[in-house]
């Protein structure tokens, strides 16, 4: 697919790898469509790119439909969908301070896993009445983030790590559902990655961690996330398939 011209959905995009994926497709010709629930920032940056805005909570149902409805009326029917909306936290499975709490592990699962699939399955059904654009007869990219986590989930990633597996879980029965209409499925999981969501994980932590990562030795930018975006989208044959992007670390514990 060339990206130049054609309409990318990205959730989360307001920061982080959603930034950095909506800062590489719009230098490449996209134009891109920020869902996030924090729209004054996502305005912000949409104004500086030329994008939009969207408010929105990835695992509500209708919440979505009517956002991917804005995004078609506002930019056009969107080929690239960039799944980056995700939350985390750092608790035990049980301790002497108390079990993990039940509701704080179902929000993980339902904004990661949930949210991630909702979009997915409204934006493709968009896709599928769409002109293919080229001798293949593709429509259109879904691309999911998991995490390193989902291989190599170190302590207090319990909820963290089974979101992220189920996002991987998904992506080949995803990819082979939507294959007939032209639709490919992709995931990244990225490794140690400089973003809001990794600015909550302790110092101490960070400090042990990073001296890990065989090379480079040092955070990922979101920008080079941003640039497999783009050669996930323009290479037709990846389709099923987890990428991970994470300087060859392997977690310990």
């Amino acid at each position: 697919m060339n990206v130049e011209g054609q309409v990318a959905l990205i959730t989360g995009g307001a920061s982080g790898l959603g930034a950095g994926a909506a800062r590489i497709l719009t230098k490449a010709g996209a134009k891109c469509a920020l869902l996030d629930r924090n729209l004054a920032l996502a305005t912000e940056l949409a104004t500086e790119l030329g994008g939009i805005a969207i408010e929105c909570d990835v695992s509500d149902g209708p919440a979505v439909e009517a956002a991917v409805a804005q995004v078609v009326e506002q930019l056009g029917a969107p080929r690239i969908v960039l799944n980056a909306a995700g939350i985390d936290i750092a608790v035990r499975t049980a301790s002497p301070k108390g079990a993990h709490p039940l509701d704080e592990f179902e929000r993980v699962i339902k904004v990661n896993l949930t949210g991630t699939f909702n979009v997915a399955r409204v934006a493709a059904y968009g896709m599928i009445g769409l002109d293919a654009l080229n001798d293949d007869g593709e429509r259109g990219v879904v691309i999911n983030i998991a995490s390193v986590v989902a291989q190599d989930g170190p302590v207090g990633q319990a909820a963290y790590a089974a979101s992220k597996a189920g996002v991987q879980g998904m992506t080949l029965p995803m990819a082979r559902d939507l294959a007939p209409y032209g639709i490919r499925v992709m995931t990244i999981a990225p490794g140690m990655f400089e973003t809001p969501l990794a600015a909550g994980i302790p110092q101490e932590w960070i400090d042990n961690i990073i001296p890990t990562v065989p090379f480079p030795k040092r955070w990922g930018n979101p920008l080079e996330f941003g640039a497999l975006v783009q050669q996930i989208c323009e290479n037709t044959m990846l389709n099923g398939e987890m990428i991970r992007i994470d300087g060859a670390i392997r977690m310990g514990t």
